[in-house]
């Protein structure tokens, strides 16, 4: 079982990680955070973040998409910005913002990463 302390460390494993945040969008709060620079407050993204989610989850209402969002990417010059949405027990309504270094990262291994990490979340 982990813990948002756990899940947070273990985000920041995934090779070219600059920072992490397990955010409630129904809220915009952030129930945590690790990493981040002074170029990427990372409470300010995820909070940012929170309307991207809700945006893309009207966007599927209005147009009578079934099934859930399993990540959405955002690709930046410098960046890639992860957000996934958690399906795992107690994390209803939370996902998961992760920040990689577009030049450190591989994108298809994070992704791997990332659903491993949500099946061992227990909030």
């Amino acid at each position: 079982m982990g813990s948002i302390e756990t899940t947070l460390k273990d985000a920041m494993t995934i090779e070219g990680a600059v920072g992490v945040a397990l955010v409630d969008y129904s809220s915009g709060m952030t129930l945590g955070a690790a990493g981040g620079s002074a170029e990427l407050d990372m409470a300010v993204a995820a909070a940012g973040n929170t309307d991207v989610v809700r945006a893309e989850m009207r966007a599927m209402e209005l147009l009578g998409l079934a099934g859930g969002i399993e990540d959405i990417l955002i690709t930046l010059d410098t960046q890639y910005h992860l957000i996934r949405p958690l399906n795992a027990r107690g994390a209803h309504g939370l996902f998961l913002y992760l920040a990689l270094n577009k030049t450190r990262a591989n994108l298809g291994l994070a992704r791997h990463q990332l659903r491993r990490i949500e099946a061992e979340i227990h909030i």
